[in-house]
């Protein structure tokens, strides 16, 4: 059994495909849907969505900044703020992310900057974790 999956940000599409099984970070933790799972619409927050491709092995990682996951019984769609292959995902980049954005935190100035450097951190933190679970599955 499989169901269309899209995933998809205001830039280009993702992925488009059957598959057998997707992982989403959901504001409320991360949810794992199969075919025919019950209807569905929620958040998503900062953090990689993993989808097993249909009939295959592989399984395919995309980071997300964010957005809204939607779940039918035949076809799952998360619309992202914005996204990033796994593949392209930057280390060294995410690393002076998480820098900037921890040093920030603690030179704040007004409360406005701190929420958009902890907004900043958890973007960094959850593009270092995609890349820690791609060399996992390596």
């Amino acid at each position: 059994m499989t169901m269309q999956v899209e995933i998809v940000s205001a830039e280009e599409s993702f992925y488009s495909g059957p598959a057998e099984f997707v992982a989403a970070p959901s504001i409320l933790g991360e949810v794992g849907i199969y075919p025919r799972h019950a209807p569905m619409l929620t958040r998503i927050k900062p953090g990689s969505v993993r989808v097993k491709r249909a009939m295959s092995d592989e399984e395919d990682l995309i980071y997300v900044s964010g957005g809204i996951l939607e779940v039918q019984p035949d076809i799952v769609t998360v619309l992202a703020d914005s996204a990033i292959r796994g593949a392209d995902l930057d280390e060294a980049k995410a690393q002076e992310a998480k820098l900037r954005a921890q040093d920030a935190m603690k030179n704040r100035e007004a409360a406005m900057e701190f929420a958009n450097a902890e907004a900043e951190l958890a973007e960094a933190i959850a593009q270092l974790a995609a890349i820690e679970k791609l060399r996992k599955k390596r």
